[in-house]
């Protein structure tokens, strides 16, 4: 089945599965959800090529003429969605519960064996060094110095991001799941500095 066809069908069982529940579950709910886990990632500052692109999710809501108040909270969930904003102290969860969730969703991604699986990929995309033991990772980063474009190893980037999500989740779904794939992490990690080192 075609992935399009599977969206429609999920949109009409939340329809009827969800009708008539309160405004905290309801349909609109799972809508703001879905469009913004759908397009968090346009836009992303890590390969924009052009300043325009950080609006395109915006003219994307007008056209489809999303209303104004959905149109908004959509927005602030994708802008507040990174692990740069909440290292500048900003608390979107505590606004509404569609921002946890949709987060949490992307974390949970970057975790765990797909997490490193991207995270590798990414390090590559960047032609970064797998592993250098003389450049340590970066400890208690501001929102500027994790956006700069340091020399940086990709494995130090377990140390200065992922391992880090964990704690940062914001649902109880979340967090059970986190904690699975953080441990996942860690072992890969012990194991990886010991064939580097050839202990093992």
């Amino acid at each position: 089945m075609a992935k399009k066809e599977t969206v429609k069908n999920a949109e009409k069982l939340v329809e009827m599965s969800m009708e008539g529940n309160d405004a905290s579950h309801d349909e609109a709910h799972v809508w703001r959800v879905e469009l913004a886990a759908l397009l968090h990632d346009i836009g992303d500052y890590k390969y924009l090529r052009d300043p325009s692109e950080e609006k395109v999710v915006e003219k994307f809501l007008e056209l489809e003429g999303i209303e104004e108040h959905k149109k908004v909270k959509i927005l602030q969930i994708i802008k507040g969605m990174g692990f740069k904003d909440e290292l500048a102290g900003l608390e979107n969860d505590q606004l509404f519960p569609e921002f946890g969730i949709v987060q949490d969703a992307d974390r949970l991604d970057a975790i765990g064996a797909i997490g490193i699986a991207r995270c590798f990929t990414f390090g590559g995309s960047r032609s970064r060094v797998l592993h250098d033991p003389a450049i340590q990772p970066r400890s208690d980063l501001s929102k500027e110095q994790y956006m700069k474009k340091d020399e940086q190893t990709t494995v130090n980037h377990f140390h200065e991001k992922l391992l880090k999500l964990k704690d940062l989740m914001k649902t109880k779904a979340g967090q059970k799941r986190a904690e699975r794939r953080h441990k996942f992490m860690e072992e890969f990690l012990k194991e990886f500095y010991e064939e580097w080192d050839g202990r093992a």
